[in-house]
């Protein structure tokens, strides 16, 4: 059979480090900050993710594309990596639920690629000098050129990016929308039975009654409109309502509430709290999101009179950071940056290890975290960087890393529960 002969493409780094392999995707030059994803699968989840807005995408793992796409599997509604570098790329995929193949998925969103390069090395190169912009080429081959496009691309410091992935007006979601997605989960009970509910950075049990989670908590364990003892059916309870402010929230975040029996109103990046009170939420959530948290003053003004309310907030990644900083607590850029789904975190009450999926370049300074603030509640196993806090002086907690996972492990979704049970505990304790 006769074969075409592949495209040539260049990826230029601002150190000056040129590297050549062949294009895919689609045609043309592409730039951002290079970061590098240890996860084996879940490319599709990770290329969709809002916190990846604006970087080049580098997969550790070797053979990508070799199961295809699926629209139900997309964390947002379009593609956010700028580009995509691969060692082998699978234009022929073998997967019976897949909609289409990787490089037309690339294609249609118009997302510049390459492939042939040794990511070992890369990724050794990139530890060791930290983290670089690069530039990513299928139509030139003056790599001088490329290099210095790459030097002059935007550095990730100071960049404000929410509020270039945030959706345009408010979205209402209920638990019926998850059941219409994946009646196949929502109908579905665990072999092992329900689960006894703990609270989630102790350990100890919940006591019954209005501490309880409710029925449809812990990833399906226990489904809504299925009763346990003791507890009361979703559809007998008043529905939670949760106020999240759309800094780049996935789909799966969205999804861990709504199986829990919650109605979420997700607000834009940029929603005054008056606007966000008219709905009467019971809670706020503040999402993960793309950039710098620092020039955001206007979601820290948010958090900020969210706290004033004393209603229960959690966040996660940037939302944890901006909840950080309204605390007058600060935030660094990494050097590298923690971004896969094998990242082993302690939880330090609990004095257990999960394995975490986990995205982000910026981090909360734990030398800024005072015992009158806050309490660190999770530790990165591999640096020791901050990954949870339980705040003191606002009935909230907060973790960098992503307990609704997607792709990656559920040894963290125990936090959306903590989360219903806190909320639960203040309407009873505010009646």
């Amino acid at each position: 059979m006769h074969q075409t002969k592949p495209d040539k493409a260049i990826l230029a780094l601002a150190d000056g480090t040129v590297v050549h392999g062949h294009a895919i995707g689609h045609r043309g030059t592409t730039g951002g900050e290079l970061c590098f994803n240890t996860s084996m699968t879940g490319y599709q989840e990770i290329f969709t993710d809002p916190s990846y807005h604006g970087q080049l995408m580098m997969m550790t793992y070797p053979h990508i594309g070799n199961y295809g796409v699926s629209s139900r599997d997309d964390e947002a509604r379009k593609v956010m990596i700028s580009g995509l570098i691969v060692r082998a790329f699978s234009h022929h995929y073998s997967n019976t639920m897949a909609d289409g193949d990787l490089d037309d998925y690339l294609k249609r969103n118009r997302i510049v690629g390459i492939t042939g390069i040794d990511t070992r090395k890369l990724v050794r190169h990139i530890r060791e000098k930290g983290v670089l912009n690069a530039v990513i080429s299928s139509e030139t081959d003056n790599a001088d050129e490329l290099v210095a496009k790459a030097k002059e691309w935007p550095s990730m410091v100071g960049l404000e990016l929410a509020s270039k992935v945030t959706r345009n007006e408010p979205q209402t979601y209920k638990p019926a929308d998850f059941e219409d997605l994946f009646p196949q989960i929502s109908q579905s009970t665990d072999p092992m039975g329900p689960v006894e509910p703990v609270d989630a950075f102790s350990g100890e049990p919940l006591s019954p009654g209005t501490d309880q989670i409710p029925p449809g908590s812990g990833d399906g364990r226990q489904p809504s409109g299925q009763q346990s003892s003791g507890q009361q059916s979703t559809e007998q309870q008043p529905l939670l309502k949760i106020a999240a402010v759309d800094y780049g929230i996935k789909q799966n975040i969205i999804n861990s509430f709504l199986k829990r029996g919650c109605k979420l109103r997700v607000f834009p990046a940029k929603t005054d709290l008056e606007t966000i009170m008219e709905w009467q939420p019971d809670a706020f959530f503040f999402s993960n999101g793309p950039g710098d948290p620092n020039p955001m003053d206007y979601a820290l003004e948010t958090v900020a009179r969210a706290k004033e309310t004393g209603k229960p907030m959690f966040g996660i990644c940037l939302g944890h950071q901006l909840m950080a900083m309204s605390e007058g607590m600060e935030v660094m850029k990494m050097f590298v940056g923690h971004r896969g789904a094998n990242q082993p975190v302690k939880n330090l009450r609990r004095g257990r290890v999960e394995i975490t999926t986990q995205n982000h370049g910026f981090a909360v300074d734990p030398d800024t975290v005072t015992d009158d603030l806050a309490e660190i509640t999770h530790r990165n196993l591999n640096d020791g960087t901050l990954e949870g806090l339980n705040f003191k002086r606002f009935n909230g907690f907060s973790v960098q890393y992503h307990p609704e996972a997607s792709p990656g492990p559920h040894d963290s979704s125990y936090l959306f529960d903590e989360f219903v049970a806190r909320i639960r505990k203040h309407k009873e304790e505010n009646r």
